[in-house]
């Protein structure tokens, strides 16, 4: 058998292993455990978009709350009935055309995506000509500006008090079907000379310049997707939660994600999916060490925030023994797995018949 089929053979061997994992999920899992899927599903997507500006790019953008926040509420408030916003807008009136709209998922989200991805060409438009800490400065303003915008846009957002009662019509499939899809699409960006664009404008401006790239231009498309997605990211979060106010939107969210990019390797798609699996699952398993526990003699007790230390120690010891990250900027490859169970004759035959 050559290399290539074996491939083909096992990409879609796990792609049906995976349908099979979220199909019996629900019948082996609880319903605690299925939610910290689905939330792993939707912190892959919002590290993915971040990776691409921040990783692939090299832009240096801490406004990713910012666009959440667009996605989140504008989802939210396509998709919930007109009864619904009535309950939530008791203290002032909403904006009458939001009133009587209720969409379904799908365009909700495509229309909280392509509101962040508007918001990211305002926004771009002039902070993209900065480079380094002071992108990073204007990108953190701008999303402080939209979660105080939001805070007091009492007829369009209800203001402070958020909304609640968000229909909760994901799933499993819904969201890694999302995830999914969001991984390939940036993945064949990246593939094309689109994505090598972005690469080469990361590793060297001026020589990318030299070489006929638009920089401007490159660094607004990378900006303006990333934001699209991380609108769409935010609006699953929003259905899941079913609830969300301007106060979740702080730009300690954003440091979040991007400590999930830093320890997956900036620059490897691979290493946000696995990061951001990891990391979300951790968060709630280490929820334990914050509960009093007794060991024999030794009564200690409930210390809040201690899993938020142990987060920081495992921070502290991927930045010293892989400054990198965990994939650097490798991604996944059949290879690596066909040499650890023994089949590495066949990379070898095609390698001998080339």
């Amino acid at each position: 058998m050559e290399y290539s089929k074996l491939k083909k053979i096992l990409t879609i061997s796990s792609f049906f292993l995976l349908i099979a994992l979220i199909y019996f999920a629900p019948n082996f899992l609880n319903d605690y455990a299925i939610r910290i899927l689905n939330l792993s599903a939707i912190y892959v997507i919002l590290a993915v978009s971040l990776n691409l500006t921040n990783g692939f790019t090299g832009l240096f953008s801490l406004g990713h709350a910012g666009f959440m926040s667009i996605g989140a509420y504008t989802t939210a408030l396509l998709l919930m009935t007109e009864k619904t916003k009535i309950m939530n807008f008791y203290m002032y009136d909403i904006w009458p055309p939001l009133q009587g709209i209720t969409l379904h998922l799908i365009p909700s989200l495509l229309m909280g995506g392509t509101l962040a991805a508007i918001f990211a060409v305002v926004i771009g438009a002039p902070t993209l000509k900065l480079r380094g800490d002071y992108l990073a400065i204007a990108t953190l303003g701008f999303g402080e500006i939209i979660r105080v915008i939001f805070t007091n846009s009492h007829s369009i957002t209800n203001g402070a008090l958020g909304l609640k009662g968000i229909p909760g019509v994901t799933n499993l499939w819904w969201n890694w079907g999302i995830a999914a899809l969001v991984i390939l699409i940036v993945k064949n960006i990246l593939d094309s000379s689109y994505g090598f664009a972005f690469k080469a404008i990361r590793d060297d401006e001026i020589a990318a310049e030299s070489m006929g790239i638009n920089i401007f231009k490159y660094k607004l498309m990378s900006f303006v997707i990333s934001a699209f997605f991380a609108g769409i990211g935010g609006g699953l979060l929003a259905v899941l939660l079913s609830t969300i106010d301007p106060i979740m939107f702080r730009f300690v969210f954003t440091y979040q994600f991007l400590m999930i990019v830093v320890i997956g390797g900036l620059g490897s798609l691979t290493g946000s999916v696995i990061s951001g699996i990891f990391i979300t699952i951790m968060m709630e398993v280490l929820r334990f060490v914050e509960q009093p526990m007794n060991l024999g003699p030794i009564a200690i007790p409930g210390i809040p925030g201690m899993r938020m230390v142990i987060y920081s120690l495992i921070l502290l010891f991927v930045i010293l023994f892989y400054q990198k990250g965990i994939m650097g900027t490798n991604e996944f490859s059949w290879k690596w797995i066909i040499k650890k169970i023994g089949l590495g004759k066949f990379i070898k035959k095609e390698a001998a018949e080339q």
